[in-house]
């Protein structure tokens, strides 16, 4: 039987926590979405029935924990289009987005020094090549891509925003050229919460023989992802965005190129043969880019959290944001207030970030936690994209699948009350 919205919301311990006094309001689901207590338990129970070492030991308690493991990676990958042939051997554990993130960046450095021989060689950057990215890249993706290219000599080059902050795809003939290697963009921006245009990046990216690495973390919580049907190369995401624990995240990378791309980092579990005289013969993918001990409870609790996504249905989840979205959107009608972004719910999810005239982001932030409300506060790590809209610092509104139409309005009513209390 179906769940109301008041049943899953039920799931969430956390809605029960009073903040000054008042119900908790928590829209700051963008930064870290809270978790159902199917996810706590897994966590919780992993430690108290079958914690062990993943693939190494030949006692009952390793194969279960491997079993829990490899069946969650398995779940994660139905998730977001993954290896539905093969389980998910696409799918590479890391400590976040931010963290598969640097592993590609550091991987094809490595490639670019000679490291995996001929077959890492379309991983090379070399001066006269060209890596894009946007204006609207959280941080996690701009700078492990712009140092990558400060250490190979290759050239940064970005797709612009338009008014509404959206990337400007309609360039990409213009930006993306005969020597680009590299697009690393994201699929939904943090600040604005609009959807890009990937399929015109990936279609002129294979065009020209570059990769597209996408940076998909606000878009898995949100809406239905097929990393197949949208043939990027690479893409990153955080369990901790899609209701899952902290500390892990998943790297999606195309079974041939991570076949082929060297590891990033080196230790326990992931070589064949150590040898003092001569290099390590390393695992195939995924074990190749999982050195030392993994996030096994974690990884294990995100599958929960990717089954019970599934469970609820994505198109759900998205039809119910949307009418969130149509909410918290009323800011803009309020005075003195700008919301940093498309005023439609047209191809957007509900993050919507602003300013109030007159008042600094900090001491609006602080008004609505006053009356309950989680925002957010700050530029977001996404600071490029701030500077499109001519501020250095914004406030964020963001919601999940327990957001209520009531929360919305709440958040609504708090905004339009900041500038009176300032006296502005």
């Amino acid at each position: 039987m179906t769940q109301t919205l008041e049943q899953i919301r039920q799931e969430f311990p956390i809605l029960n926590v009073k903040v000054h006094g008042k119900p908790l309001v928590y829209l700051d689901s963008a930064a870290t979405a809270q978790k159902p207590q199917c996810v706590i338990d897994a966590e919780s129970e992993f430690y108290a029935t079958i914690n062990a070492g993943v693939h190494r030991g030949a006692h009952e308690l390793a194969a279960r924990s491997t079993l829990a493991f490899e069946e969650a990676r398995a779940k994660v990958a139905e998730l977001v289009g993954a290896n539905a042939e093969e389980g998910s051997e696409e799918l590479v554990v890391t400590a976040g987005a931010t963290a598969g993130l640097n592993l590609l960046a550091t991987s094809f450095g490595y490639a670019s020094m000679g490291r995996g021989g001929k077959v890492a060689e379309r991983f090379v950057l070399k001066p006269g090549d060209e890596i894009v990215v946007s204006k609207a890249e959280h941080h996690s993706v701009l700078l492990p891509f712009q140092e990558l290219a400060a250490r190979t000599g290759a050239t940064l080059r970005w797709f612009d925003l338009d008014t509404e902050g959206r990337i400007r795809t309609d360039m990409a003939d213009e930006v993306i050229t005969e020597r680009t290697k590299i697009v690393a963009i994201t699929h939904i921006s943090n600040v604005t919460g609009a959807i890009t245009d990937v399929a015109t990046v990936v279609k002129r990216a294979h065009e020209v023989g570059a990769l597209v690495v996408l940076d998909a973390c606000q878009s898995v919580p949100h809406i239905a992802i097929d990393f197949h049907a949208l043939d990027v190369d690479f893409a990153a995401f955080s369990a901790h965005k899609m209701y899952g624990p902290t500390g892990v995240g998943f790297l999606y990378g195309k079974r041939e190129l991570l076949e082929a791309l060297p590891p990033a980092t080196f230790g326990g579990s992931m070589v064949e043969l150590a040898w003092m005289d001569k290099p390590a013969d390393y695992m195939m993918p995924p074990a190749r880019f999982e050195a030392g001990t993994q996030p096994v409870a974690q990884v294990v609790a995100a599958g929960v959290a990717a089954q019970w996504m599934r469970e609820i249905g994505m198109d759900r989840i998205a039809q119910h944001e949307q009418e969130i979205t149509k909410e918290l959107l009323k800011i803009n009608e309020l005075d003195g207030v700008r919301v940093l972004g498309p005023l439609s719910t047209e191809q957007r999810i509900g993050t919507v970030s602003f300013e109030v005239e007159g008042v600094h982001p900090h001491d609006v932030g602080q008004y609505i936690d006053a009356q309950g409300i989680a925002i957010r506060v700050g530029h977001h790590c996404a600071q490029p994209a701030q500077r499109h809209f001519g501020v250095y610092a914004s406030n964020r509104a963001s919601c999940g699948i327990y957001t209520t139409v009531e929360d919305a309005r709440a958040f609504v009513e708090a905004v339009g009350k900041v500038r009176a209390f300032f006296e502005v």
